[in-house]
């Protein structure tokens, strides 16, 4: 039986309609990236998006990032999985109990979604992160932050690639890192901070790289996200 491939890229799509993305995702290949459908989208659409989405045969992460008391979030994580997504995600600052729950939520469903931590968001930097009111630096909140969800049972992080080299040896190999902050050289950093371009941050030890209008913004998608999985094949390896 011929392995079902698993991409490393997890296209962004940031728009505001069920048309804009189904438009963008026409052109895209199932066997070269999946789908993030996040805040924007699935609150004017709703399942629907997931759906529709799936369909062609894209596995969709749903990028909602739960952050309430323990039971609402394993119930929201529990509807994810129903919705057969790929993966789900919370905000691991909604501490070791909220973590447990939402893991306990869906283990043993039939379609068990990842479930994934989100860290220190990618657009804040040092001043953000100081400003907030976290005493450490972001690389050390990553590090914390990155513990703390693996020893609640998540199979990984969504990080900032520049946090990749300090959680090298911190987590486990097989603990998932999804970085979103992906801009190819040359392009707009957006509302990016901390970045790195798709070879690099597969060198670092990247699973899976989430990015949007590097490749949805571009004339032509499709060469877009060929030119960066070309990328990602030629750079070493690092997880």
């Amino acid at each position: 039986m011929t392995p079902k491939p698993d991409p490393r890229i997890i296209v962004a799509l940031d728009v505001a309609d069920m048309a804009s993305a189904l438009e963008i995702s026409s052109c895209l290949d199932p066997a070269l990236c999946r789908l993030k459908v996040g805040k924007e989208l699935y609150t004017r659409v709703g399942p629907a998006a997931v759906e529709a989405l799936k369909k062609p045969g894209f596995g969709i992460f749903l990028d909602l990032k739960f952050h309430d008391i323990p039971k609402t979030v394993a119930g929201a994580c529990r509807a994810a999985a129903e919705l057969g997504v790929w993966m789900v995600n919370v905000h691991a600052t909604g501490g070791r109990e909220m973590m447990a729950e939402a893991r306990d939520a869906i283990e043993g469903h039939p379609f068990r979604p990842l479930l994934t931590g989100v860290t220190v968001l990618t657009s804040l930097d040092e001043k953000d992160v100081a400003e907030i009111g976290y005493a450490d630096t972001a690389a050390n909140t990553v590090l914390r932050l990155a513990r703390l969800a693996e020893n609640a049972g998540l199979d990984g992080i969504v990080c900032s690639p520049r946090e990749l080299g300090p959680l090298r040896g911190a987590v486990g190999d097989a603990f998932l890192r999804i970085t979103p902050g992906i801009r190819p050289a040359r392009t707009s950093l957006g509302d990016q901070k901390r970045v790195m371009t798709p070879g690099e941050a597969v060198a670092m030890g990247a699973h899976y790289l989430v990015i949007g209008r590097p490749i949805t913004g571009a004339r032509d998608p499709v060469a877009a996200l060929e030119a960066i999985t070309a990328e990602i094949d030629k750079a070493p390896d690092g997880r």
